[in-house]
């Protein structure tokens, strides 16, 4: 019972020193197969990554399966991850989930569309345009755009406000915001796809 004492005692202050951890030191020593490391960074983003699934499932189970099923493919493919910042990677990689699991069912709306898959979906599988430069693109149509639906597309994507929240806030009906995004989307398709023409023809 002593010795069992002091492993617990020893392992706590273990746990306590990987909390003090930046994101790159747990990186670093996950990746080398430290299983300490790798139960803080579940720790530490598990909760984050489950409110973020959940806000776009809405199905406990599902949404917990997501969130495990990265995780585990985390830790199973450590030695292949290549990690720069852990929770925008975390995030993309549950974000990917929802949409593998939308696509698996029904079709949904457009406007429910994770904003960098809806927005390259148009374009070359080679394109020119890597998700960093895509997203300037899409800051750039944003300003060209009438304040209204900059407004709505913003709520929406920069924001993450649900549709209903939205028409809510600004007082209008839930098929105007939808409508308005519908709208946003054909046009931001339509900007990207004639400025990848132009990039073409620079090279």
């Amino acid at each position: 019972m002593y010795l069992k004492k002091i492993i617990d005692h020893n392992m706590l202050l273990k746990l306590a020193l990987y909390r003090n951890f930046t994101d790159h030191e747990l990186v670093t020593s996950f990746k080398e197969g430290d299983k300490f490391a790798f139960d803080e960074m579940y720790e530490r983003y598990w909760k984050k990554l489950y409110n973020e699934t959940f806000k776009r499932l809405k199905k406990m189970e599902i949404v917990e399966e997501i969130v495990q099923d990265v995780f585990t493919d985390l830790w199973e493919k450590r030695d292949t991850k290549v990690i720069e910042n852990l929770y925008p990677y975390l995030v993309t990689s549950v974000r990917y989930q929802v949409y593998s699991n939308y696509k698996k069912g029904k079709s949904m709306p457009e406007f429910e569309e994770p904003l960098e898959h809806m927005a390259l979906s148009n374009l070359q599988a080679d394109s020119l345009l890597n998700v960093k430069e895509l997203k300037g693109c899409i800051a750039i149509w944003l300003s060209l755009q009438p304040a209204k639906r900059a407004e709505i597309f913003r709520l929406k994507y920069m924001e993450e406000y649900s549709t209903r929240e939205i028409s809510v806030m600004l007082g209008i009906s839930v098929k105007t915001v939808q409508n308005q995004l519908l709208t946003s989307f054909a046009s931001l398709r339509e900007f990207l796809n004639k400025l990848m023409i132009i990039m073409s023809l620079m090279i």
